[in-house]
């Protein structure tokens, strides 16, 4: 019986590409470890083969969270290999796997990020890219975006005027979220002085194009962030823009609901993450400070 893992990964319409790559890997890596012990198809999928093969990963001593996420995976096909009447019924509704401990994310100073962001565009006019890096980390800064959902935004997501974006997020879930004036401005200019230096008649409608008209992708960024390391020397992930974002909202006074709707979380409890960044980052100020601290 063929597993069908193009066909699963096919009906993943509402995930991100990287979802769906993740996914896409952890099922092909869970079917050829059935091959290697002579299953015959999904048929021979029952809890407790899922359960050696999560086991046989620990000895492996693969990461708490990937192996979490490998489970995730796992969970959805068995549900669509349940859905499609391929297999009678599913083992994975009830496959606990070790959660992974949520890891506190490194985040910059506000001054830092300011300084990462600002990109010096006054000889734009020779290499007009700079006044696209400089909306591209605006954006991501001031708005608190994803970088692929950054990478994705088309021009008619724009609403400059009103400085609103409409941002297609994890699960293709909508929402609108605000950007500040700096964000509004450099992406104005972009789109003005910049962008038409690269569009071609083939280019995409994305608002961030590189050298060759493409869309910019999430490894272009990196590669700009790689180029503006903090005084330290250490250099930021573009998800660290976003970690910024969230952890100075709260430290400015923004409530939890409030944040959790600006970056487009699910659950509350992802969001909550970024309270003990903040309340680390009193400590520190309070031990610092106080005399009997």
């Amino acid at each position: 019986m063929a597993w069908e893992v193009d066909e699963f990964v096919a009906s993943l319409t509402g995930k991100s590409p990287a979802t769906r790559d993740a996914y896409s890997r952890d099922v092909a890596q869970f079917v050829a470890w059935c091959d290697r012990a002579q299953l015959d198809g999904p048929s021979a999928i029952d809890r407790t083969l899922m359960r050696r093969y999560l086991a046989s990963l620990q000895n492996r001593a693969l990461a708490r969270r990937s192996i979490a996420r490998k489970a995730s995976s796992l969970r959805a096909y068995t549900r669509w290999l349940h859905n499609r009447g391929v297999i009678a019924s599913d083992p994975g509704r009830s496959l606990h796997a070790p959660s992974g401990h949520a890891r506190l994310p490194r985040v910059p100073k506000a001054v830092d990020a300011a300084r990462v962001v600002e990109v010096d565009t006054s000889d734009a006019d020779h290499d007009p890219i700079a006044y696209r890096d400089h909306a591209l980390l605006e954006l991501l800064y001031g708005a608190g975006l994803r970088v692929s959902e950054a990478c994705s935004l088309t021009i008619t997501d724009l609403d400059l005027k009103r400085r609103l974006v409409t941002v297609l997020g994890k699960g293709a879930k909508v929402r609108r979220v605000p950007i500040g004036e700096p964000a509004a401005a450099a992406i104005d200019v972009w789109l003005r002085l910049g962008r038409p230096h690269f569009a071609t008649d083939t280019s995409p409608d994305t608002v961030f194009l590189n050298r060759r008209g493409g869309a910019t992708g999430p490894r272009d960024v990196r590669r700009l962030l790689e180029a503006r390391p903090l005084p330290d020397g250490q250099v930021l992930h573009p998800h660290a823009l976003r970690h910024a974002y969230a952890t100075h909202l709260l430290e400015g006074g923004a409530d939890l609901r409030t944040v959790q709707e600006l970056l487009g979380h699910a659950d509350l409890a992802t969001t909550q993450v970024y309270t003990h960044v903040t309340q680390d980052r009193l400590r520190t100020v309070y031990e610092s400070a106080h005399p009997r601290a």
